[in-house]
């Protein structure tokens, strides 16, 4: 959904955008602190026609490495266009992108009669889906698993679909957005937020996807415990001990370790002689002393 009108939108489209919105987010924490910047919903026209992406190069930041599959090589200006879940990517949405480019080159170039190189410029379709009707009409080329390129005219378009790119680290962002379960569970294990803040995207993420009817492998409650999990190294000891009881910090600890290192003097502070008397004889005492001064 390149494009979208002002009108209030009505539920079924409120769940669309959401789709784009948590896309930008995700994608906008992805090169964060990077050479590039990242543009969402690039108002294009009077009629407030908008598209979805832009990512674009800039001069001061980090390169960045490990890029997921199908983004390598990236231009001054990517331009991409994303279809969720339930979305068609046709012939249209590929003329709209085309569309939306000429209107992007125009803009930011010193005149039309001075337009910035082609060569400034890459577009890219982003689909759940493969698109199996726009390949009656567009030849569509494999490069690899989920990666393919498409051209309409004189336009090479990068396609790249979500739900064929395998699992791994380097395409943990795109598995979270591959309509499947146990690739959105790898996404989440595997994709390194640079900005916290912006995870909780995740669970409207989640959300989509049941109201969607996708089978999760486990609730959004187990999601946050493995996320939890996977972190306690970044707490300091008092920070993971906050909230915590001594005795539940103490359960499941032998008495022999809890006494290890105290002093003689310090384990036996508090205790009254005559509560010692009570649990042991004298002749017990004298025989214990007796085997400590033999030792």
């Amino acid at each position: 959904m390149s494009s979208r009108s002002q009108a209030k939108p009505n539920k079924e489209q409120s769940r669309k955008i959401d789709w784009h919105r948590i896309l930008g987010i995700t994608i906008t924490d992805l090169f964060t602190n990077s050479n590039y910047d990242v543009d969402l919903e690039k108002e294009l026209t009077l009629k407030k026609q908008y598209l979805d992406i832009v990512i674009i190069k800039k001069g001061s930041g980090n390169p960045i490495d490990n890029l997921p599959d199908g983004l390598e090589n990236l231009a001054q200006y990517n331009l991409l266009t994303y279809k969720s879940l339930r979305e068609p990517l046709n012939v249209w949405a590929i003329e709209e992108l085309i569309g939306h480019y000429v209107n992007y080159r125009k803009q930011i170039s010193p005149s039309l009669d001075d337009l910035l190189p082609v060569s400034d410029f890459k577009l890219f379709a982003l689909s759940t889906s493969y698109p199996h009707k726009l390949g009656h009409s567009i030849k569509i080329n494999k490069i690899k698993d989920g990666v393919y390129d498409l051209k309409l005219g004189l336009h090479p378009i990068r396609l790249i679909v979500t739900r064929r790119v395998p699992k791994s680290k380097q395409n943990a962002i795109w598995n979270l957005f591959s309509g499947q379960g146990d690739k959105f569970v790898y996404g989440n294990k595997h994709y390194n937020w640079h900005c916290q803040d912006e995870r909780a995207a995740l669970n409207q993420l989640y959300e989509l996807y049941q109201l969607e009817g996708v089978k999760m492998p486990y609730t959004w409650k187990d999601l946050r415990k493995d996320f939890t999990r996977e972190h306690l190294h970044l707490l300091t000891p008092n920070e993971r001990l906050n909230g915590i009881s001594v005795n539940e910090r103490l359960n499941g600890i032998p008495v022999n370790e809890r006494l290890n290192g105290i002093p003689v003097n310090e384990r036996l502070n508090g205790i009254p002689v005559n509560e010692v008397f009570k649990q042991f004889s004298p002749e017990e005492i004298e025989e214990y002393l007796s085997k400590l001064k033999r030792k």
